[in-house]
């Protein structure tokens, strides 16, 4: 049950947002091990003359960036599942993106079960029943 809520440079393109989709579905089920039918993806297209990395204009540099947070239960997944989480959701921006910036960031963030669920219960109700 993650939450990913991610921005990616550039103008808001169809195609690119099915492509993301299936990417973070794919490695955050195969990876993570997370239930498909219950993570939720947000995406946000900043234009790139809005996105400054290194004080200089995404659209200056002729790069694309992303940044990408997901909430995950504590406990739920080894640092060993991150890693790989993150080098190959990494990967599969820069082949959906191109010419990616180095400074695009993944943030898999660990969240309390007893402050975190979805619908009407905290996934530590969850995990007791």
């Amino acid at each position: 049950m993650p939450i990913l809520n991610v921005k990616v440079s550039g103008d808001k393109d169809v195609q690119v947002t099915r492509k993301i989709t299936t990417l973070l579905l794919d490695t955050t089920t195969r990876i993570l091990k997370k239930k498909p039918e219950v993570t939720a993806i947000t995406i946000q297209y900043v234009p790139s003359d809005c996105w400054v990395i290194g004080g200089e204009l995404l659209s200056e540099q002729s790069k694309s960036s992303f940044y990408l947070d997901i909430k995950v239960t504590d406990e739920t997944n080894t640092k060993d599942e991150k890693a790989d989480y993150i080098r190959e959701v990494f990967e599969g921006f820069k082949g959906i993106l191109g010419d990616l910036h180095d400074e695009s960031y993944i943030y898999v963030e660990n969240v309390r079960p007893a402050a975190y669920g979805f619908g009407d219960r905290p996934q530590e109700f969850r995990y007791h029943q």
